[in-house]
């Protein structure tokens, strides 16, 4: 089946359509993968959703945790939209894409990347001054500062993504069109282009790193700083409380810099972009419905406040 995606990919001629193989290798899972991720973007796109409306309509939940933890949840959620839905399509043989849904696609993927990573450094910042300066915790988390930290987080993850796609949106592709990935992901886009991309891989790669080791780094120091403030309190049941209150985003950083790391910083090699494609699925597909669950599971708040919401539902 590969192959004759292939032959249908060569031509000559500038490209305005691609087609994305997606899980093509398997054909007799196409219709269980369609029911697994169908039922996983419904299960994350409500997840995240009852997140939303549970911190906006709980008033004990509008502290700063709680509203970055909704701007996380909207942000799955369009992370989700801009890759599954297609995804759903390439699995029932309805696999073209034009040339500019695919570099918006590309587009939305990496604003999505590096505007959670930008989430998750104002989200450590925010457990840096709970616990580092609790005094002053609600003069300087005040709803002013929380906003204007989303804002910049949004904003620069939006802005960010833009050379890697204007950039790729000149390139030349000429020689294939068929994307040996479950979307339009930019390496993949890469290996197809007959341009010229050697400077522009070394940029994308030290831009790459740029963009994702600088909230690394702030994210790293916030937590030496909370550890070592932490290791200062005499009691351990204080102990066990401040450390509580980061679990949840220790686990989402984790799990979040653990898989992007495996999709970009993996060596190529021929077994490589099967393992690319599961990797990408467990960020894309897995995680939006993941952060939910670890943060209602460890949030003792945020748990009895689903639970009155869903309780109120079914009365």
């Amino acid at each position: 089946m590969m192959n004759d995606y292939m032959e249908m990919g060569n031509h000559s001629g500038a490209v305005t359509e691609f087609l994305i193989l997606g899980f093509s290798e398997f054909p007799e899972l196409q219709l269980p993968l369609f029911t697994l991720f169908l039922f996983l973007y419904l299960m994350a796109v409500l997840g995240n959703l009852l997140v939303i409306c549970v911190v906006c309509a709980d008033r004990h939940l509008h502290t700063p945790m709680y509203f970055f933890l909704a701007n996380l949840s909207a942000l799955d959620i369009c992370s989700f939209t801009a890759v599954v839905p297609k995804l759903l399509a390439v699995l029932t043989r309805s696999n073209k894409i034009s040339f500019r849904e695919c570099i918006l696609q590309m587009y939305l993927c990496l604003a999505c990347i590096c505007t959670e990573y930008n989430l998750l450094t104002a989200m450590a910042y925010d457990r840096y001054v709970a616990i580092c300066n609790p005094l002053r915790y609600a003069i300087i988390m005040n709803k002013r500062v929380c906003a204007l930290l989303a804002a910049v987080s949004w904003v620069t993850g939006l802005i960010e993504a833009l050379p890697h796609t204007i950039a790729t949106s000149q390139f030349s592709f000429c020689d294939s069109n068929v994307i040996n990935h479950i979307f339009c992901d930019i390496s993949a886009l890469l290996e197809l282009s007959c341009s010229d991309t050697s400077v522009f891989s070394t940029i994308n790669f030290v831009e790459v790193w740029f963009t994702g080791f600088i909230p690394f780094l702030l994210i790293l120091t916030s937590y030496i700083f909370i550890i070592s403030n932490v290791l200062k309190i005499r009691s351990s049941e204080g102990k066990s409380k401040a450390f509580s209150t980061c679990s949840s985003h220790l686990t989402v950083i984790i799990l979040a810099y653990g898989t992007i790391t495996g999709v970009y910083f993996q060596p190529r090699s021929g077994d490589s972009v099967k393992s690319n494609k599961l990797v990408t699925t467990l960020y894309i597909a897995v995680l939006p419905l993941l952060n939910p669950l670890i943060y209602s599971l460890r949030s003792k708040e945020l748990n009895v406040a689903l639970k009155k919401a869903l309780s109120k539902k079914s009365t």
